[in-house]
């Protein structure tokens, strides 16, 4: 008798902030997706799996940390995705607020670590910006050695990482920045639609199980 095929995952859950949260209405609902990445990942390769949504516009990571025993380990997912960091960043710059990189890369890992060590997948996806004619977005002395942290976790961890910058910078070359964040941080369809490239293509390359309901 053939045993029955592995069913993979069934409980994916995306953490972060408004880039995550983007077109949620309730946000008490988890199962409110909203339309942005997570939309579209659950509309395709994760079509037929349980898909949840706790992203908060405005987080910064010591916000997603006071919501994490709600937002998160009460939820129980098999697959936990985090992408948090650019308010972070931006906070330093607009309202004067730093969050050191050793303190976000520290509370990260924490946060992280009891996850990992149950062998629950982890993803982390590393924020970018872009150019935007608005306001100053020359954020790299901040950003970078934060993304560098996320990435260092991530490997330490044995997560997924997903980098953005650099994919994210390369469609803008092709469409124009705005095309893909209107003001460098917050994507359109079109960058949402990248990010849910981006992951899906880590995921896979991680070398990662499919689930069997995948579109692709």
């Amino acid at each position: 008798m053939t045993p029955p095929a592995n069913p993979g995952p069934q409980r994916w859950l995306f953490t972060g902030d408004s880039i995550t949260e983007w077109g949620r209405i309730d946000k008490r609902d988890p199962h409110d997706l909203g339309h942005n990445y997570v939309q579209l990942l659950a509309e395709e390769h994760l079509a037929g799996r349980t898909v949840l949504n706790t992203g908060i516009g405005g987080d910064r990571l010591v916000d997603l940390a006071e919501r994490w025993q709600r937002d998160v380990i009460d939820l129980a997912p098999d697959v936990l995705s985090v992408y948090i960091g650019i308010n972070d960043t931006w906070r330093r710059y607009d309202e004067g607020i730093v969050s050191p990189i050793p303190d976000f890369e520290r509370r990260l890992r924490e946060l992280l670590a009891p996850f990992a060590a149950a062998g629950t997948p982890l993803v982390l996806v590393s924020p970018f910006v872009l150019p935007y004619t608005g306001e100053d977005r020359s954020w790299q002395e901040d950003l970078n050695p934060r993304v560098r942290a996320i990435a260092r976790i991530a490997q330490e961890l044995d997560a997924v990482y997903v980098p953005l910058q650099e994919p994210m910078t390369a469609l803008a070359a092709q469409i124009g920045d705005a095309a893909v964040a209107a003001d460098g941080v917050h994507p359109t369809p079109a960058g949402h639609r990248a990010i849910a490239d981006a992951w899906w293509q880590a995921w896979r390359a991680a070398g990662m199980d499919a689930p069997e309901s995948s579109a692709h």
